[in-house]
């Protein structure tokens, strides 16, 4: 006949402690995988650039290449004399022709009303979405556009 050996139930004491350490063990190992993923994520973020592409240094300014003076019309009988100087990069050889700037200043500032154009914020906005338009004209050659003469009537 064989003998079974019993062995007595933990009390209420004991299995509350073998509790209280298992939950005390999630925490702890919670803890180390925050801190190890955040490790990781301020890693790559500030040393392996985070995955995107690095910047391109600014172009090296060449040549100026200054355009004569044009009259576009304006709406209601208004009209605006535009002179400007297109800002090459260092890498263009020679000076741009001016025509492809001159003929979307043309596009962009024909029948615009005078009221469009007469603050210092509106002209300004009209310069940069025309160096857009001229950057993407001559593909990266033109960097920045002067207006050397911007009078309206």
């Amino acid at each position: 006949m064989a003998t079974a050996t019993l062995k007595a139930a933990p009390d209420a004491e004991e299995a509350k402690d073998g509790g209280k350490k298992s939950k005390k063990m999630i925490f702890i190992i919670a803890g180390v995988v925050l801190v190890l993923g955040a490790a990781a994520a301020a890693y790559f973020l500030l040393f392996a650039g985070g995955g995107e592409a690095a910047e391109e240094p600014a172009p090296e300014p060449g040549a100026v290449a200054a355009l004569d003076a044009i009259t576009v019309n304006l709406a209601d009988g208004h009209f605006l004399k535009l002179k400007m100087a297109l800002q090459a990069t260092a890498e263009v050889a020679e000076a741009p022709d001016g025509s492809k700037a001159l003929d979307l200043a043309i596009d962009q500032f024909s029948n615009k009303g005078i009221d469009e154009l007469s603050s210092n914020k509106a002209r300004n906005l009209a310069k940069e979405e025309l160096l857009e338009k001229v950057e993407k004209a001559y593909e990266g050659e033109i960097m920045d556009i002067y207006f050397t003469e911007f009078v309206m009537q």
